[in-house]
């Protein structure tokens, strides 16, 4: 057993698995890389390198000028290089900004086998069945980069668990398919390869966050995810351990920081300072800094609440609201949020594999590290961010041809 091991792991060090994270934010674009170690016989994440640069040539979250984005981009890429000692090829890139939605749809088909055997062959048909109903006016100019499946019925009844293999005349699904401004991802995929780094895949920002921040209990019985980024607001409603809605808002921190600067007479870096709780230069009444940003979080947690009363969730998610980003340490933003919200409330913590020296306390990391995770879970069975529909398509055309991004269950806290 013993040699056994040691060859093991000889063949592992002589091929490391590293990989790579990019987070382009509006206001910083951020990069992890991690590596897979051993940890007491078992396999485990290990960050080796993080980068971080000021964004350029992003405004609302997505790239407007991907010239400078990619100055911004080799920036943070070489930090991380630095500090890991290696060179990076290819990363997991997050898609974030308002170009991001989504969108649910159903389809219905008869099963193809004559003993009416569900096969893989049905749920792809049937996912392809929900994409095609999706209204034209919905898709216009948007490409769906993840298609997940939210709820199997077989002959009208909901199927728990794995449906192929069951038996039935008719399966059903309800999808939610992730939308992305198909000409924002052009220029994302652009950016990047501009900067000399291959894309490996793009994942939905806010989702990538949340492979690091939501455990698999708040999952299950359902919660709802907020990153509050410099210029987005970005949701997550989760429900039965799937994603159940994706929505972006066009306000974040930044929107915060101005009101301070006007309201209270100060210069932005004094304004970002007491809105986080740090001091100032400038004499400025508490009260009135109280008043000034309970006015923006509660246009923040007031969008949350229409749009959680769209869904039916108003109130109605155990565990409660998690809050991560940049802006997730401004003052008075948990007590706010379940007084809003009707909801408990808590600021996420990183957690990146089982090592609490993987704890990271700065949630602006989230993006960056999900990506990285997700990266060495790539081909594991059970779906987290569901189907990949199609290669991405850079704007030169040539084709990435990823495989579809994985559930990494086994590494949720």
């Amino acid at each position: 057993m013993g040699v056994k091991w040691n060859r093991l792991r000889k063949n592992y060090y002589m091929a490391r698995q590293i990989i790579t994270g990019i987070d382009i934010g509006s206001f910083q674009t951020k990069v992890v890389i991690a590596e897979h170690t051993f940890d007491q016989g078992h396999f485990a994440p290990r960050i080796i390198g993080t980068g971080v640069s000021d964004s350029r040539g992003v405004e609302r979250g997505y790239v407007t000028h991907a010239a400078e984005a990619a100055i911004s981009v080799k920036t943070a890429v070489a930090r991380a290089e630095k500090m890991a000692g290696i060179r990076v090829k290819r990363a997991y890139v997050s898609f974030g900004g308002i170009g991001l939605g989504s969108v649910v749809s159903s389809g219905t088909i008869a099963i193809s086998r004559a003993d009416l055997e569900v096969t893989e062959h049905d749920l792809d048909l049937a996912l392809e069945v929900a994409e095609a109903a999706i209204p034209k006016a919905t898709s216009l100019n948007k490409k769906i980069i993840n298609t997940i499946p939210v709820e199997w019925k077989i002959d009208g009844k909901p199927a728990w668990g794995a449906v192929v293999g069951l038996k039935a005349q008719k399966l059903e699904v309800k999808a939610l398919f992730i939308t992305c401004l198909e000409h924002h991802l052009s220029e994302l995929i652009k950016t990047v390869e501009e900067a000399g780094v291959e894309v490996a895949d793009v994942v939905a920002a806010p989702v990538a966050a949340s492979f690091v921040t939501v455990s698999k209990k708040q999952r299950r019985v359902g919660c709802l995810f907020a990153d509050i980024g410099a210029e987005t607001l970005s949701i997550l409603v989760f429900e039965n351990n799937n994603i159940v809605s994706l929505e972006v808002f066009p306000i974040g921190g930044s929107d915060i920081t101005n009101d301070i600067a006007l309201g209270l007479k100060m210069g932005l870096d004094d304004a970002e300072n007491v809105k986080l709780g740090g001091f100032s230069r400038t004499t400025y009444a508490k009260k009135k800094l109280d008043e000034i940003i309970f006015a923006r979080l509660e246009d923040c947690f007031e969008l949350i609440h229409v749009h959680l009363k769209k869904l039916g969730r108003d109130a109605l998610l155990p565990a409660g609201i998690i809050l991560t980003g940049g802006s997730a340490a401004t003052q008075h933003i948990k007590e706010l949020s379940e007084e809003v919200l009707s909801l408990p409330s808590q600021v996420a913590e990183i957690h990146f594999g089982s090592n609490e020296k993987n704890k990271i306390k700065e949630t602006i990391w989230a993006t960056a590290c999900g990506l990285s995770l997700l990266g060495f879970n790539a081909d594991n069975e059970q779906s987290l961010i569901g189907r990949r529909n199609g290669p991405l398509t850079a704007a030169d055309g040539k084709d990435l041809f990823q495989k579809a991004s994985r559930w990494i269950s086994q590494l949720l806290p």
